[in-house]
């Protein structure tokens, strides 16, 4: 793998410049922003490889799609998706958030850790090969999504429609990152999730606060029915809700024992005296990895300007997302929430369903998790952290689990790359390592 190495590290200013590139194309999903535009990119991209490139459409943004033969019989698929999320709040960025400035030894852009950086490592380590050993160990497969940051609406019909395109002996997924302590992460699976919003009314206007003795207020009554799905303890009190939760392998809890997490440093780094209960140790890691979540992402009614206004208002909004783990059924918690506010008096609550999404989770003992663990050891030098299943969400169960697929993720990210936040980055060590991690994976997984 010496002279695939020496090639990336060759051509490692071109395949910065082709992130930049691409990470300089806004493409916010939320916001219809760039996206035929990022496309239209990510196919130039890929036929610079040789592979044919295809814009699938689906009900909204479409998939963009290419494959490329192999000296192997397998083959394995990159998932990634080319949309990002919103800059905003503007005013908290150090530089333009698509300008895709290069400082300090990092490239610092909206996307570039997630998932832009991902993507075009993935082409580049494709181009290495073909560029030093005239061809590909085994099939190749790309799967760009444009919709992954509004919750993969359109993908489940679309795994439907070309479950044939899809299929793979493994697929490597769209994110990784280093650790507080430099170690890279491997993920190999993902939570589900159910993201709901619950809207109730009073009045059919705002009314003076002095009418609150005889006219209800719909933000207490919003309040309490919140107050009604979970205790003090953190346990979420909706009938059912844990019975399908899959408890994890005693394999899978000996992996949370070699994980090594930096607790205190990931403290320092939140500014948080301690976790939830004070949780530490072993049951910190189950809590944060094997258990689901109840929260509120936004909550909001009435007067929120400065100053007073003595206001009743006419209604009130949350926004909940329930972060959901093997084998819940994002569908069935939507039922047990509908009947568990009504059990609680709280029918005239309105549900809308924003994203429903099912966890996935690879074995252990999958070949593909040998494959990518111990390519890791070789290219980074050190000793991988192994998350059974990650604390975050995708649409891994659509395309992989789904059909049978294996998927492990592993990336170019650091622990402080701000996905999702203002100054996301990357270090520029981190993607040509990336890079070359990816170029192993191919190798040793088309020779077994």
């Amino acid at each position: 793998m010496q002279d695939i190495f020496d090639y990336i590290d060759q051509h490692a200013t071109e395949c910065v410049e082709r992130l930049r590139a691409l990470c300089r194309q806004p493409s916010i999903a939320a916001q219809n922003v760039g996206m035929a535009e990022t496309a239209e990119m990510v196919v130039a991209l890929l036929k610079q490889i040789g592979a044919e490139g295809q814009v699938l459409p689906t009900a909204g943004f479409p998939v963009v799609y290419g494959a490329l033969p192999g000296a192997s019989l397998k083959a394995l698929s990159f998932y990634d998706h080319y949309d990002v999320q919103p800059p905003e709040p503007l005013e908290l960025w150090h530089s333009e958030p698509f300008a895709a400035e290069v400082r300090d030894g990092r490239i610092w852009a909206r996307g570039v850790a997630d998932n832009k950086g991902n993507l075009v490592a993935r082409i580049c380590a494709v181009e290495a090969f073909q560029n030093v050993r005239g061809e590909l160990p085994l099939n190749v497969k790309f799967i760009v999504e444009g919709e992954e940051e509004i919750g993969s609406p359109n993908l489940p019909a679309f795994a439907e429609a070309h479950a044939g395109l899809l299929a793979a002996d493994g697929c490597i997924w769209e994110a990784g990152y280093k650790d507080t302590q430099g170690r890279p992460e491997i993920y190999l699976g993902v939570k589900g999730i159910l993201y709901v919003e619950l809207r109730t009314s009073g009045a059919n206007i705002d009314l003076h606060s002095s009418w609150a003795s005889v006219v209800p207020n719909p933000v207490w009554r919003l309040i309490w029915a919140l107050n009604s799905l979970k205790d003090s303890a953190e346990r979420i009190l909706i009938p059912g809700f844990y019975d399908p939760v899959r408890e994890p392998t005693p394999a899978e809890l000996e992996a949370l024992e070699r994980m090594g997490f930096d607790e205190a440093g990931q403290l320092t780094q939140l500014d948080l005296p301690q976790f939830l209960g004070g949780l530490r140790g072993a049951p910190l890691l189950v809590k944060h990895i094997f258990q689901p979540t109840c929260n509120v992402c936004g909550i909001s009614g009435g007067y929120e300007g400065p100053g007073s206004k003595t206001v009743l208002p006419n209604r009130a909004m949350a926004k909940l997302d329930f972060r959901l783990v093997p084998d819940q059924d994002p569908h069935q918690v939507y039922e047990q929430l509908r009947g568990h506010l009504d059990a609680q008096g709280f029918g005239d609550i309105e549900i809308e369903v924003l994203g429903p999404e099912y966890p996935a989770r690879t074995a252990m003992d999958d070949p593909l998790v040998d494959v990518v663990v111990e390519t890791a050891r070789d290219v980074y030098g050190v000793e991988p952290v192994v998350y059974p299943l990650t604390p975050g969400t995708g649409p891994m169960f659509e395309l992989c689990q789904k059909f049978g697929i294996p998927a492990v993720s592993t990336g170019v990210g650091n622990a402080e790359s701000n996905n999702h936040a203002p100054n996301e980055n990357i270090v520029i060590e981190d993607f040509i390592q990336g890079i070359k991690h990816i170029a192993k994976i191919m190798a040793s997984f088309g020779a077994t």
